[in-house]
């Protein structure tokens, strides 16, 4: 095989392993995903239909609190990574993986629906836009605040040698009154007790049923693509 050949190969390959990497991304596999189904008002979801819903974040319990950034929220997810070097070359390392949710509801507009996100078994899909990051290096001292964070997890931000560790720590939440998006299979159940505000005995919920899991996210581009 000749020199141009192989070299043509190689740039093939490299291209389909980095359109395959953009295609399948988490964040690209749900935008996929939502785009295919229809924007519904909660007072208009019908049982057992796969449906999307857009609307306000609030929780139906005490808030989960953000580990960094502190804020109120019903779902957070973190990652703190490090850089690890192994002979000539390097990568980062994952050190702390946290996802962490509770039930809420969506308001739209007068209307509420529930969202019950469980961790055992998953029965949802999450994508949250990472808003809040922090980083360190050999020339780049740590918060106070970000030293603090890396303690909650016993994680120590020196080296035998003094020196500051590469570290990147990235947050993404569902804060309280923020605008996101949710789709599953609709359901109608009777209330136990009245909900202030709420004159209905009845509400919708979106639940993962067999291989449909919800699907959680809180980026911008879906809530502009209405259908």
């Amino acid at each position: 095989m000749s020199e141009p050949i192989i070299i043509a190969c190689v740039f093939s390959v490299v291209g389909i392993i980095i359109f395959c990497t953009y295609y399948f991304s988490r964040k690209n596999v749900i935008i996929r995903t939502l785009s295919k189904i229809p924007h519904k008002p909660a007072s208009s979801l019908k049982t057992n239909q796969l449906s999307k819903v857009s609307g306000k974040a609030l929780h139906v319990k005490e808030p989960l609190i953000a580990p960094y950034s502190k804020r109120k929220c019903v779902f957070y997810q973190i990652v703190i990574q490090q850089k690890v070097n192994t002979g000539k070359s390097s990568h980062w390392k994952t050190i702390v993986d946290e996802e962490r949710s509770q039930e809420f509801f969506i308001q739209t507009k007068n209307d509420f629906v529930i969202v019950s996100p469980e961790e055992n078994p998953k029965n949802y899909k999450c994508y949250l836009v990472k808003d809040q990051d922090q980083n360190s290096g050999t020339f780049n001292n740590p918060t106070q605040k970000f030293i603090a964070l890396l303690q909650h997890y016993h994680i120590d931000h020196t080296t035998l040698f003094g020196f500051n560790k590469r570290l990147r720590y990235k947050e993404g939440v569902i804060e309280i009154g923020e605008e996101i998006t949710v789709a599953g299979i609709a359901k109608w159940k009777t209330l136990s007790e009245p909900m202030p505000e709420y004159p209905y005995s009845k509400i919708a919920t979106l639940e993962s049923v067999d291989k449909q899991k919800i699907i959680i996210t809180d980026l911008p581009e879906i809530r502009h693509k209405r259908r």
